[in-house]
């Protein structure tokens, strides 16, 4: 007999099916679709229905929960439901996380009540063992690498620690604790035999989800509107070591250093981070690099389709990294010591393995953290936390239909591939913009967000009419619109346009410029004509130019400044990875005429 489950040692197991139900005692009896009662023998359903609870204390602990969901899909004979653990200062962001997957959900006054054929849980702490029915505990996070001070046992690792995974009165608190490597239970053997003597390695369902979603990274890459640019994702954990608690202006910083056609930046944030500043807190903290193009994935599997995407990752001690290095991508590490990491946990072996980000030259130092990347590295140090790799839904089916007393359905059981995650919803409206030369004369454009103080002293400043803040658009040589920006607004002749907004902003070497596809725009300097710019690829190839046009009518500006943008001479210059050719011709009627 199971003690992990105290009223369900002599109840019903399995016997809730919704909507019908009706209380005969300590146990539900339920009526099945045709009609029939689910009936108990011998502690055992004889009914063919079976209810599974998924109790959730935090936003992160349920995230977890859902991706075993595809271990009882299309199965008609398990009906899924979800409570809230009470105790958690998260628990309200966890309630509205259960809302947004659509689950049906039992208060915990009533759940605490009922007797479930199955427990699901992914953190031991609160009033877990007040359920009635088998309880299985997964693990909230992947490696077991922190230590939450002034929570149970002093340097314990939160969810290996006995007082968090026994019952008040010392029996287990599961009928089944599942784990992701062998080496996880040989840690807890020592310090709680009896829970070890119920654990097993079933894999991490998270990680198949990774593993599975591979494949799918040009695709995500396009939906953020990468491009060539380095991908860069910062991961950071809650709580004042985090990486956002010891270096809060780090995206910022990031986002006025990097040049911003060659990189874009990607911050994810633990569940528990945002619930604690909140949206508004959040959205006013990070506005200085979202307004610089800063991506901001959701808590819930679209951080995980960013992270895939990714060239290099910056981590704190926060298991995150560990799925993303399990896929072999670079990472850095920023973590500066503290109390909370466990010093022989898959984490502190990570970032003993990977090179730290420094304090200072921060982007030549990403640039040669990616070229320096040894294949096979990171995924070498992410293998500690992860076994059964590829199989790990299996595992997990088996043991918990074992549980339910089903056979388990005659299919395979598929991860859900992660979702496509949302592009940066801002992006600079206005540059900083520097101009260097190499040996041939040939410029390089190196723009960055004119709201951030930029790295050196810029050669001029572009800004969008429209878009960007007067203040900018009043400095800006380089004034310039996108043709088809906001449909139905009235409209004017390209030619007469590029005249107008250069006599609304007298004064200075000013250009005004309209981009009207990738590869071709018009642009007219205060004392030249109206010219036509078209684009492409320096290399040869017959491709379009892979690049923001606005960055290569920066080096067109330039070069009409210093007197070398002749008609006729095409201007080569370089924006981020690519070379492109600009060919200036004199517009003609047709192009001036055009509406913009």
């Amino acid at each position: 007999m199971d003690t992990a489950w105290s009223r369900a040692d002599s109840a019903v197991l399995g016997t809730i099916t919704w909507p019908a139900r009706r209380a005969t005692g300590a146990r539900w009896e339920t009526s099945a679709p045709s009609g029939r009662e689910s009936r108990v023998k011998d502690g055992r359903a004889t009914g063919d229905k079976r209810a599974v609870l998924f109790a959730a204390r935090s936003q992160n602990a349920l995230h977890r929960l859902l991706d075993t969901l595809p271990v009882f899909a299309g199965d008609d004979r398990v009906h899924r439901c979800f409570t809230l653990v009470p105790g958690s200062a998260f628990s309200l962001d966890a309630l509205s996380a259960i809302d947004r997957a659509g689950g049906r959900t039992v208060p915990w006054a009533e759940a605490v009540e009922q007797t479930f054929a199955l427990i699901l849980a992914a953190s031991p702490k609160g009033d877990l063992h007040a359920l009635h029915g088998p309880r299985v505990l997964l693990p909230h996070g992947a490696g077991f690498n922190k230590s939450v001070p002034g929570e149970g046992t002093e340097d314990s690792a939160s969810g290996l620690d006995p007082a968090h995974l026994l019952r008040p009165d010392g029996a287990p608190l599961a009928t089944r604790y599942l784990f992701s490597h062998p080496s996880q239970i040989a840690r807890l053997a020592p310090l709680s035999p009896s829970v070890a003597a119920r654990s097993t390695v079933v894999g991490d369902p998270l990680l198949e989800r990774f593993l599975e979603s591979q494949d799918r990274r040009d695709r995500y890459r396009a939906t953020l509107r990468t491009g060539a640019r380095t991908l860069v994702v910062l991961l950071s954990t809650w709580g004042p070591e985090s990486l956002i608690g010891r270096r809060p202006g780090l995206p910022a910083e990031l986002a006025a250093a990097l040049p911003h056609d060659e990189y874009q930046i990607a911050l994810v944030l633990h569940p528990n981070e945002r619930a604690r500043r909140g949206t508004l807190d959040l959205a006013e903290y990070l506005d200085p690099a979202r307004q610089a193009g800063l991506i901001l994935p959701a808590a819930h599997e679209e951080w995980a389709s960013v992270a895939v995407a990714a060239d290099l990752l910056i981590t704190d001690h926060g298991s995150a990294a560990l799925y993303p290095a399990a896929l072999d991508r670079p990472l850095l590490g920023a973590y500066d010591g503290g109390r909370e990491l466990l010093p022989d946990s898959p984490m502190s072996a990570l970032l003993t393995g990977v090179p730290h980000l420094p304090g200072t030259d921060t982007a030549s130092h990403l640039a040669t953290a990616v070229r320096a990347h040894r294949p096979g590295s990171s995924r070498t140090l992410a293998a500690p936390a992860f076994a059964e790799q590829g199989r790990a839904l299996d595992r997990l089916r088996e043991t918990l239909y074992d549980l339910l007393d089903l056979t388990p359905p005659d299919r395979p059981v598929l991860p859900r591939l992660l979702p496509d995650p949302a592009p940066a919803p801002l992006a600079p409206a206005a540059f900083a913009v520097r101009i260097e030369y190499d040996d041939q004369g040939s410029p390089r454009v190196l723009r960055h967000p004119a709201h951030l103080v930029p790295p050196a002293p810029a050669h001029h400043l572009s800004a969008e009419v429209g878009t960007a803040h007067r203040r900018f658009t009043q400095s800006a040589a380089l004034l310039h619109r996108r043709a088809g920006e906001h449909p139905g607004a009235w409209t004017e002749p390209a030619g007469e346009w590029t005249l107008r907004t250069l006599a609304d902003h007298p004064g200075g070497h000013r250009t005004a410029a309209i981009v009207l596809s990738p590869t071709h725009c018009l642009l007219r300097a205060r004392s030249g004509p109206l010219l036509s710019v078209r684009l492409g690829p320096g290399d040869g190839a017959h491709r379009a130019a892979p690049v923001d046009p606005v960055a290569v009518l920066s080096a067109v500006h330039a070069a009409l400044l210093a007197g070398r943008g002749d008609p006729g001479t095409p201007l080569v210059c370089s924006v981020g990875p690519h070379k492109v050719v600009a060919h200036l011709a004199p517009a003609t009627a047709e192009e001036a005429a055009l509406p913009v």
